[in-house]
């Protein structure tokens, strides 16, 4: 994956012989034409990445808002991970570990995965598309599958909530599919005619930048994103996307 070997390559975030959580999105019982999960081949090529850099172990996994084993088939995502190797299964929303912070949080003490903390690196693969509340999701929203419970409480204060995930889940990379984008009526979507052709992957290590480099490909300004502009507030990493050391692969 080129985008991955221009940043320094996988071995940056990877350890021989470690465990590694890929998170897509399967959060919808939606095809990947209609681009409202991950695209199937990013997340392959993520996990070809991963495994080339030595890790033993790398798992798959999401909390669905649909139902969640026909999200994972109607995605492309659970055979295509397992072809290329990765552990993909159904998440136990009872082992959870609880978020805490060192500063006041609305989400102190919510439920999130064991899986998704106890693992040597994390590697957020979101697809960048429209969403009615947020106008997008696309980095800190994804880290939302990885939270138990009732997850409606946390679209309550929406981009404050997310900036606080982002900070408690800290993954090392994000990787951005922006292949195909839902450009209206997400996170749903379900209508070709909403999706437009980007043919474009971007990572980046910091989830504030990636977030406010998505809002340019679909044409928005990166103040227009709640959580883009909670993160500056905090200092939790940068938007200035004119001096960030940010590559891009149009693919």
């Amino acid at each position: 994956m080129k985008v991955i070997e221009a940043i320094g390559g996988m071995g940056r975030f990877v350890k021989k012989g470690g465990t590694v959580v890929v998170k897509p999105n399967i959060g919808w019982d939606r095809t990947p034409e209609q681009a409202a999960n991950t695209n199937p081949q990013v997340v392959a090529a993520v996990i070809d990445c991963v495994f080339q850099a030595g890790a033993r172990r790398v798992n798959v996994f999401d909390i669905p808002c649909n139902e969640a084993r026909r999200c994972y088939v109607s995605s492309g995502i659970e055979k295509t991970a397992r072809d290329h190797g990765a552990n993909v299964y159904f998440p136990d929303e009872w082992n959870t570990i609880e978020a805490c912070f060192g500063y006041e949080s609305p989400l102190e003490g919510w439920s999130i995965l064991r899986d998704a903390i106890e693992c040597d690196a994390f590697i957020n693969v979101p697809v960048l598309k429209n969403h009615g509340l947020s106008r997008l999701t696309v980095a800190m929203k994804n880290l939302m599958g990885m939270c138990a419970g009732d997850r409606g409480l946390i679209h309550r204060d929406l981009g404050r909530k997310i900036v606080d995930l982002a900070f408690f889940l800290k993954p090392e990379l994000t990787i951005v599919d922006a292949y195909r984008v839902l450009v209206r009526h997400g996170p749903t979507g379900g209508n070709l005619a909403d999706v437009e052709l980007k043919k474009t992957v971007f990572a980046a290590t910091d989830p504030t930048l990636a977030d406010a480099y998505a809002s340019t490909v679909v044409g928005l300004a990166p103040a227009a994103l709640e959580n883009v502009r909670v993160a500056l507030e905090r200092g939790f990493g940068s938007a200035d996307i004119a001096s960030a050391k940010m590559l891009e692969l149009a693919v």
